[in-house]
């Protein structure tokens, strides 16, 4: 695809938690939990509320589309009345301001003289409030990728759905920096390139949480010829290319469809048809138990709606996004019937009894009265916007890198003053007295270069979040090496084989290290002495019962020993026999004593009886 042709452009808004002791309005903890610790529960009902002007936002109007808007969300012990909506929030976390204006000044931004708080209507159940408070801290920097920063925004998380209409409020009010760089990225690479170097800035604090869903990317949109759309959490950095390839795709096709729409005089027909009498003895179950069954023509439309936009999606797929706002569960359409359980017959009296050409399309939607009516509204919508090409939405990413419609992009009525929250002044001497961190790029550069690791491994440490460990072990007197392979390369094994390494402190690891240096414990043990500390044992006990010391004086007996039992393969051998004597003798110490301090002993005892 050329890009340059197409015209195409691409922003991102990044959405990282901070990792700060308390959340951003309140002082409960930013630990998440199990839902089967919660303590008790609770239901709200959301609306959307008009802006100053009397205005209400067009996302939340969409929203307010689905009947029922009741929410149950679970509360802990570690959750306040703050995250249920029933207290005023605490003045603003200064730890969380304090960390997201250091990320400002690591991309050369300009801070606000004073921090607002806003809030930004959000009715999908995610806030208890029906708001999430969001609050501008800096604006206008740039990158050395080429980006510009616009803003940098300082917001409190979401609380995590559970399943449908429940939420847990473990995740609420963790503190989320936001950044949205300007629309200035013209490939997918380039979209994908700015994104790690953000979240290589992110990670360089050492104060950011890591893991599945800590951060996640929003990425805006638009070619030449279509609109900006924002599609939103794309948690993998490794899909956030072929996102953008996809969607520069589905706007070229749905651009190619307005094209051909009006080439062939198409229009969206007025009438809706009750056709629930002509499936009452249908073979599909779905059409079968509806209550109301309503078609629409859409005249002109024939082959289109079943046209592929993007791997796995189709204009009828659009359509349905719109419809499923009502209840119900999608919709069929004649360019893929007759199919699930529809005959051909079926379809050739649907047609007539619409009166619908071999160039027409007919929609069909079963459900409720009530919820038919109001789906059949919206695919007359989306069906009216095909002739413009490509509707501004916000859309969620789905599997592999394809999206699916959410709702309208907001707009200005969506942001109003937070009147609980007062204002924070950001005086200059603040300003700079704010230290940067070492980024991890130069980390890596000084792993390889200070320590003599590799550059793999280099790089593996310096973006590890046990940078830290390594940096005080090696300090410590551990090896570079040792203490690397160990707290990067033996921990990520054992978690891989179940072991809860959590459970681990950082002390113990070091002591462990401490004490192969020393000669007390061989590093082959490490593996087995850490598992038996996961369990609770503490690092001199593990040692004792996975690799008891061993002196010299009884390695050399054992060694001996093992060299007489094979002393005719010995003498046949000669020094060659090392190798393989080296791991025999390996095995019976299973762990206790170093290979180096192992081969060094079984050296003298063979030259001893060569």
């Amino acid at each position: 695809m050329d890009y340059e042709k197409i015209g195409l452009m691409a922003g991102i808004e990044i959405h990282q938690q901070l990792d700060t002791a308390e959340k951003l309005f309140c002082h409960c903890p930013t630990t998440l939990r199990d839902v089967d610790e919660r303590c008790g529960e609770f239901k709200r009902y959301l609306r959307a509320t008009e802006s100053e002007m009397g205005e209400i936002d067009r996302a939340a109007e969409e929203e307010m589309k689905k009947q029922d808007r009741i929410y149950t969300y679970y509360a802990y012990d570690t959750t306040c009345l703050v995250e249920n909506d029933e207290e005023p929030p605490a003045p603003m976390n200064p730890e969380a301001l304090g960390l997201s204006l250091t990320l400002a000044k690591m991309m050369g931004m300009t801070p606000v003289q004073q921090v607002h708080v806003m809030r930004k209507l959000v009715i999908d159940g995610s806030n208890t409030s029906g708001f999430q408070r969001t609050a501008l801290v800096a604006l206008n920097g740039i990158l050395p990728a080429g980006a510009r920063i616009e803003s940098i925004c300082l917001e409190e998380e979401a609380a995590q759905r559970v399943e449908g209409d429940t939420f847990s409020l473990d995740r609420l009010g963790i503190p989320l920096a936001e950044i949205t760089t300007g629309p200035d990225m013209r490939t997918p690479g380039q979209v994908k390139e700015v994104a790690a170097y953000i979240g290589m800035l992110l990670r360089s604090t050492g104060r950011v949480k890591r893991g599945l869903g800590t951060i996640r990317q929003d990425v805006n949109i638009s070619i030449r010829d279509g609109a900006r759309v924002e599609i939103k959490g794309v948690q993998d950095l490794s899909l956030i290319d072929e996102v953008v390839r996809r969607e520069a795709l589905r706007q070229q096709n749905l651009v190619e469809i307005a094209g051909e729409l009006k080439k062939r005089g198409a229009s969206v027909g007025e009438e809706v048809v009750d056709v629930t009498d002509l499936f009452k003895d249908t073979g599909s179950s779905i059409l079968k138990r509806a209550k109301c069954i309503l078609a629409i023509k859409l005249c002109g439309f024939g082959g289109l709606v079943g046209k592929e936009i993007q791997p796995g999606r189709r204009l009828g797929s659009e359509m349905s996004d719109y419809a499923k706002k009502c209840g119900v569960g999608g919709l069929f359409h004649t360019d893929e019937l007759p199919a699930y359980g529809v005959t051909a017959e079926e379809v050739k009296i649907l047609k007539d009894r619409l009166a619908a050409g071999a160039s027409d399309c007919v929609i069909l939607v079963a459900d409720t009265k009530k919820k038919s009516e109001c789906a059949i509204g919206q695919i007359k919508k989306r069906a009216a916007m095909a002739f413009d090409g490509v509707p501004e939405e916000t859309r969620k990413m789905l599997e592999e890198g394809s999206s699916a419609y959410m709702r309208p992009l907001p707009g200005a009525a969506r942001m109003y003053p937070e009147t609980d929250v007062l204002p924070v002044d950001i005086s200059g001497e603040y300003w700079d007295s704010l230290e940067l961190p070492e980024l991890i790029t130069n980390k890596e550069k000084r792993f390889a270069g200070e320590f003599g690791l590799d550059e793999s491994l280099a790089r593996q440490m310096a973006y590890s979040s046990k940078a830290g460990l390594f940096e005080e072990a090696v300090s410590k007197g551990v090896k570079p090496n040792l203490a690397a392979r160990t707290i990067y390369s033996t921990i990520r094994e054992l978690r891989r084989d179940g072991v809860s390494t959590g459970r681990i402190r950082d002390e113990e690891i070091i002591e462990l290290l401490l004490a192969v240096e020393r000669g007390s414990a061989a590093k082959e043990a490490i593996p087995d002495i850490l598992r038996a500390v996961s369990t609770g044992d503490s690092v001199s006990a593990a040692m004792e019962k996975i690799a008891p010391s061993v002196s010299e004086e009884e390695l050399s007996a054992v060694i001996a020993g093992i060299i007489e039992d094979r002393i005719d393969f010995v003498k046949e051998q000669g020094m060659r026999s090392l190798g393989p004597l080296m791991g025999v003798v390996m095995k019976e110490m299973r762990g206790r004593v170093d290979g180096k301090v192992i081969s060094e002993v079984l050296k003298k005892e063979l030259q001893k009886v060569l």
